[in-house]
């Protein structure tokens, strides 16, 4: 039966620095007791990730980017949804940023502005002007399962550790 661990060897994030992007292994103290476990990176999508490791799609978190616009200025967020989910970007977050349009963050823009890799990034690390809009369901999870800022390893946390997260805010986020 599928869990957040799956068959995956999870070890302590702080042990294995190269198996997270640099801003992800600089900021890994903000989430206590987060672990981390090597992939193979064509197996980085949430789907192909799930059924090769047999980790449940509903321990899996997924961390998109977002950016709004409202005249010149441009705000990014990060939202985190279970990978079973769908976030309410054009309203729910639309208004939480109080932009006019928004859509997700063209992949260059994600990639430059995280320092992360495009499948890999993660509410760990990420700028710190950027509100982490987490949805309950997330928060609420025992284990998730999140990127690690590099498609060849994924991150195990509490959803706690993640509402806890500099910037974070936990919302209802599923239409």
């Amino acid at each position: 039966m599928p869990s957040a661990r799956g068959t995956l060897t999870w070890t302590p994030a702080p042990d294995q620095p190269d198996l997270l992007a640099a801003p992800v292994a600089a900021a890994i103290g903000t989430a206590p007791d987060a672990l981390v476990a090597p992939i193979d990176a064509e197996l980085a999508d949430t789907a192909a990730f799930c059924a090769a490791y047999d980790v449940a799609l509903e321990a899996s978190a997924n961390c998109v980017v977002v950016a709004g616009r409202r005249g010149e200025i441009t705000r990014y967020a990060a939202v985190l949804v279970l990978a079973t989910d769908r976030a309410d970007i054009n309203n729910v977050v639309r208004r939480r940023l109080d932009v006019r349009r928004i859509s997700f963050a063209p992949h260059e823009d994600a990639v430059q502005l995280t320092g992360m890799e495009f499948g890999g990034i993660t509410p760990i690390g990420l700028p710190a002007q950027w509100p982490i809009l987490v949805d309950r369901r997330v928060a609420d999870c025992p284990e998730a399962v999140i990127g690690s800022g590099l498609r060849r390893s994924k991150v195990l946390v509490t959803g706690a550790a993640l509402a806890a997260l500099p910037g974070a805010e936990v919302l209802d986020l599923v239409r």
